[in-house]
Parts: C-alpha cells; sequence; structure tokens
C-alpha cells in the first residue's frame, strides 16, 4: 500500500501544483517516478508500464486534440498525463485485491440511479452508453475487480482535476448528439477500455513470447 499512498499523493498534489502554477516540476516529478519504478520492476510488469504508455498517449491525442471531448487548461495534453495513466491502473490493480469478483458488478450498482438522473434531466445523457461500457468489462473482462474498482477511482480522480480546472469536458460529446457532465460519471469506462487492452495485450505478448521459447 505504500505504493498506492505515492500514487494518490502524486496525483492530488501533482494536479494541484499544474493547475495553480505549472506543468514543468509535475512533468519532471512524475516522468521520473515513473523511470524510477520501471528500473525496480520485474520484466512482465515492464511490459505493462510501456503497454500502458502505448495506448495511453494516441488514446489522449486523440481524445482531447480529435474528438474534442475534452480540452485541457493550456491546450496541448501535459507531459505528466500518460504516466499518470500508469499510476492510476496500477493503484487500481492494487486496490482490486480488497474486492472480490463476484462482488464487482454489485459495487456498480449506486451508479444506476444517477446514471438514471443524468438522463432524465439531460445532463449526461451518455452516462448510459458509459454503464453498459463499464458494466460490459466488469461483466465479460479478465479482471472483473479492477474495472469495477477503476470506476470509482477514476471518477474520484477526475473530480478532483475537473475541480482544479486541469482539464474541462465538453458537455455537448461531438458527433454524438449526447450529452456529459464535467466529468461524466461514468468517466471509468474509458478507463477501463485501456486497462482491458492492456491486459489482453500484455497477455498475448507473455503467450507468443513463451511459444517462441519452446519451439
Amino acid at each position: 500500500m505504500r505504493k498506492v499512498a505515492i500514487y494518490v499523493f502524486t496525483i492530488i498534489i501533482g494536479l494541484y501544483i499544474s493547475a495553480k502554477y505549472a506543468e514543468w516540476p509535475v512533468n519532471i516529478w512524475c516522468i521520473g517516478l515513473f523511470i524510477w519504478l520501471f528500473k525496480q520492476a520485474e520484466r512482465k510488469e515492464r511490459i505493462e508500464m510501456i503497454t500502458v504508455l502505448a495506448f495511453a498517449t494516441p488514446m489522449e491525442i486523440f481524445f482531447s486534440e480529435v474528438w474534442l471531448i475534452y480540452t485541457y487548461q493550456r491546450g496541448f495534453m501535459p507531459l505528466f498525463v500518460p504516466v499518470g495513466h500508469w499510476f492510476l491502473f496500477d493503484t487500481g490493480r492494487m486496490l482490486s485485491k480488497y474486492l472480490p469478483a463476484n462482488m464487482a458488478l454489485l459495487s456498480l450498482v449506486p451508479f444506476v440511479p444517477l446514471v438514471a438522473y443524468g438522463v432524465w434531466t439531460g445532463g449526461d445523457t451518455s452516462g448510459v452508453l458509459l454503464l453498459i461500457l463499464v458494466l460490459s468489462f466488469t461483466r465479460w473482462g479478465p479482471q472483473p475487480a479492477l474495472y469495477a474498482i477503476m470506476a470509482w477511482i477514476a471518477l474520484l480522480m477526475e473530480l478532483w482535476g475537473t475541480y482544479l480546472m486541469n482539464w474541462t469536458w465538453s458537455n455537448e460529446v461531438p458527433w454524438t448528439g449526447l450529452t456529459a457532465w464535467n466529468p461524466p460519471l461514468l468517466v471509468g469506462a474509458f478507463y477501463c477500455l485501456g486497462d482491458w487492452l492492456v491486459n489482453i495485450s500484455v497477455e498475448r505478448f507473455e503467450n507468443d513470447h513463451v511459444l517462441g521459447v519452446t519451439r
């Protein structure tokens, strides 16, 4: 849990410093921490870390620069964001050990009335689709507890980041005709997607590596 505390401290303080003062000290700290963790990690975890960066970076650029579902405070994506995805992923993975897999879906039940409220008021009609995604990942994905935990911790992180105005979500979701709160209630769906891609990619890589060695 020591790593979780470091991650939480980094996210809370880092976003505050970036919002109120400057990005560069947060970039230095976060990238430095990532490199230090990478050097300490075992082979499989290193693969996971690289895979998270490989997916998070283009997804962030697409969402913020092409789809424009959110915009960053100073324009382009801060350099600390991709490594920040690793901090959140690793936090979720460690916390998910405390959530039994058979309780993962039940832990998402509180989202249901809030999604219904968002649709009823018209403020977050995208919540229905995002809820379906989160439930699908949790029901059929390889790590149900991870996806359920990510739905909650991603929301907490997003609430802090949007409160500080590090980034702002568009109330009108481009290309869809849907609406969203700032942040969307089920913003964790995007994190679940990224985590699922990491899960299956690392598993595929590991299996291919084993087959290559045994040939």
